[in-house]
């Protein structure tokens, strides 16, 4: 059999590590997929004098990887969405295989390629789009192809995941960044990270496989990391928590729930001790139970591993199949979605303050699991003494809380914004 030729879009650092790991693990790469996989043509935006392609012919132009003679499989590694989506829908259309680790285009785009892509037999495999190295969509597909899933949730970005590392060590949200940027883990605008759009990219696309729903990226609530504070930190972890920000899909008898947000989990839990650029996903079935899976979640090698994954497959033979539930579940909306809750609200400082939060608290029918009211730690606000009251409730849908919180905050004895997070104890489904 003759050798996989590859067209590949792309020469920033993935595509960079595929030609490496292609060029470096030849041999095993060709023992694995049972024939050669060999890049026979480039394409970028800009020439790169700088990187090698060896005997591949280089074009400007991406598109022309779609009618070339010597391509067999089009690996799309220009991020971004514009082009990346007119070189995909082209490939798709002219019955020629896709790989990518485009998970905008994916999330936002899936229904419509994959619905052409299924009608034409054209393989699409977008494994290296989540999680980098971890070898999640595979596992989704095949490993617990006999599951019927519950709920997959992780931790899905890696700069993130750095970033409150960092400042659960001591460094202030600023300074976390700053490094994350140096050392490469963050882009000089961070907004698709910090504000957790790359991961409810993620997100949209495992549970579009965990629950074979359509791509539901609009779907999806979403919120960042900026509002963590160290106090937060320093809070959650006196009442026994670490926050990490999780992306978590789970099916329930209403509907779908999908959703990516700073999350309290349990400081005994695994994916507590999931810190730096590591990612890690926990996906729950009917007959598996939990299986988590762990590895690094973003750089030029974990990811082009994906990558390189992908194309042994499609050389093997290998052709994912997109099936779909019927009927579709419905996604819910936030409002509707069940949970326990960290406050933290600044109170005033005197007798009695703590009884009238919790009696109001009681009125909306909600517990409270734990509270910290930290006495020494008083602070002033128009010359009067206040301090922060901290609070673990019991599950309770998210419509009650805003309209419990909304009254919360009417009190005279409330000086301030109140905190909300979301708490995960990974008991319910």
């Amino acid at each position: 059999m003759g050798p996989l030729r590859v067209g590949l879009a792309g020469m920033g650092t993935v595509g960079q590590g595929v030609l490496d790991i292609l060029e470096r693990q030849a041999a095993l790469v060709a023992r694995r997929a049972g024939r050669p996989i060999v890049v026979t043509r480039v394409a970028s935006r800009r020439r790169r004098d700088d990187v090698d392609i060896g005997a591949a012919t280089f074009s400007l132009n991406p598109l022309e990887l779609v009618a070339a003679d010597d391509v067999d499989v089009v690996v799309e590694l220009m991020g971004g969405t514009d082009t990346a989506l007119d070189l995909i829908a082209s490939a798709i259309a002219a019955g020629r295989p896709v790989v990518t680790a485009n998970k905008a285009v994916m999330a936002r785009h899936g229904n419509d390629l994959l619905a052409t892509a299924q009608a034409g037999g054209v393989p699409v495999l977008f494994e290296a789009s989540v999680a980098g190295a971890i070898p999640i969509i595979g596992s989704l597909r095949h490993g617990l192809a006999a599951n019927a899933v519950t709920s997959v949730a992780g931790i899905i970005n890696g700069t993130s995941n750095f970033i409150l590392s960092a400042m659960t060590a001591g460094a202030d949200f600023s300074a976390a960044l700053a490094e994350a940027q140096r050392l490469g883990y963050a882009e000089a605008d961070p907004t698709f990270d910090v504000e957790g759009i790359d991961a409810a990219h993620k997100l949209t696309i495992l549970a579009a496989l965990a629950f074979e729903m359509p791509f539901a990226f609009a779907a999806v609530h979403c919120e960042g990391i900026t509002r963590i504070t160290p106090e937060d930190l320093r809070s959650a972890a006196r009442l026994g928590y670490a926050i990490k920000h999780l992306g978590i899909a789970r099916q329930t008898p209403a509907g779908v729930e999908l959703r990516v947000h700073p999350t309290l989990i349990p400081k005994e839990h695994m994916m507590a001790h999931v810190n730096g650029v590591m990612n890690a996903v926990l996906v729950r079935g009917d007959a598996a139970g939990d299986t988590l899976y762990c590895g690094p979640g973003a750089g030029s090698l974990p990811t082009a591993s994906a990558v390189v994954a992908d194309l042994i497959e499609l050389a093997r033979g290998g052709v994912p199949v997109h099936t779909r539930s019927e009927p579709v579940p419905a996604v819910l909306p936030i409002a509707a979605c069940s949970s326990a809750y960290y406050l933290r609200i600044p109170s005033l400082d005197r007798p009695g303050v703590f009884a009238r939060l919790a009696t109001l608290l009681g009125e909306h029918a909600i517990s409270i699991a734990s509270v910290e009211q930290r006495g020494e730690e008083v602070h002033a606000v128009e010359g009067r003494a206040w301090v922060p009251v901290a609070i673990i409730t019991d599950r309770v849908q998210e419509h009650v809380m805003d309209a419990a919180l909304a009254a919360l905050a009417a009190l005279p004895d409330v000086v301030g914004a109140i905190v909300r997070m979301r708490v995960e104890e990974f008991t319910h489904d």
